[in-house]
């Protein structure tokens, strides 16, 4: 199946938009997750390409547990510094990819990742994570599913991004949507942690134009970095079209938070 070829700086311009205007993650599925899968204070958790750390340091403050987060992006890595001495937390932070899990790391007893996954080789993460994860442990994937968006703002995000990303970005994209990319739960079927459970929160959000432009500002597609001498296009474009759905400056969603727990055979 079809990899995505490894760029280590492709988030280089995201760091200040991702925590602040991605969909976060409950706090009740944090909670949810540590009781189904009996994390305890002090076990070894990896936040795999971490970005600002938010799964990590969430369960470093919820479920106490000893979080090393990993990404190969030094912007993130500092936003993830700020992110846990806000939450009064440690956790190690070290710079890197997939591509350098080794030794150091084991033993796991548990391995996230948010919306992280699809940018790895996928088969071969799954088989070095076997060598480090003691016999009870997990990979969780952490991600959201958008149920409804009203108005339609987000067509006009992905209309506008159709019209004004790089075209070798969209392509990308339509690698990830397309067939041949394979599901997660394909490969994990195939892996030692082929036991697999979903749990889900649905919610419903209210959000205004600055989210969703800063929400677009943090993808690999549309961030400053893809867009380069378009940024300022881009960005009075979306505020314009969304201007014209919603002349209150009001948007909503409803998203399911997830994650799929993936637990040894």
């Amino acid at each position: 199946m079809t990899t995505v070829p490894f760029e280590p700086r492709r988030f280089r311009t995201t760091a200040a938009y991702y925590s602040r205007f991605r969909v976060p993650y409950p706090d009740a599925l944090i909670e949810r997750v540590t009781a189904r899968t009996g994390l305890r204070p002090g076990d070894r958790l990896l936040d795999l390409g971490c970005g600002p750390c938010q799964i990590g340091i969430a369960f470093a403050r919820l479920a106490g547990a000893d979080v090393t987060g990993l990404d190969p992006e030094p912007e993130m890595l500092e936003t993830a510094r700020d992110n846990a001495a806000a939450a009064g937390v440690r956790a190690e932070l070290v710079l890197g990819s997939s591509y350098d899990l080794g030794p150091a790391f084991a033993p796991l007893k548990m391995t996230v990742m948010g919306r992280s996954f699809h940018w790895m080789d996928r088969a071969a993460t799954l088989q070095v994570l076997d060598t480090l994860t003691e016999p009870r442990g997990t990979v969780v994937l952490f991600g959201d599913r958008h149920i409804s968006a009203s108005p339609a703002w987000r067509e006009t995000m992905e209309s506008v991004s159709e019209r004004l990303s790089p075209e070798e970005m969209r392509a990308e994209r339509q690698l990830r949507r397309g067939p041949d990319f394979g599901k997660h739960e394909e490969f994990l079927l195939r892996s030692a942690f082929r036991n697999l459970e979903h749990i889900g929160i649905v919610t419903e959000r209210v959000i205004d134009a600055d989210e969703i432009v800063g929400r677009a500002f943090s993808m690999s597609v549309t961030s400053p970095q893809a867009l380069g001498d378009r940024t300022m296009e881009f960005e009075q474009t979306m505020r314009s079209e969304l201007a014209a759905l919603a002349p209150d400056g009001k948007f909503t969603e409803i998203v399911e938070s997830n994650a799929l727990i993936a637990f040894r055979d």
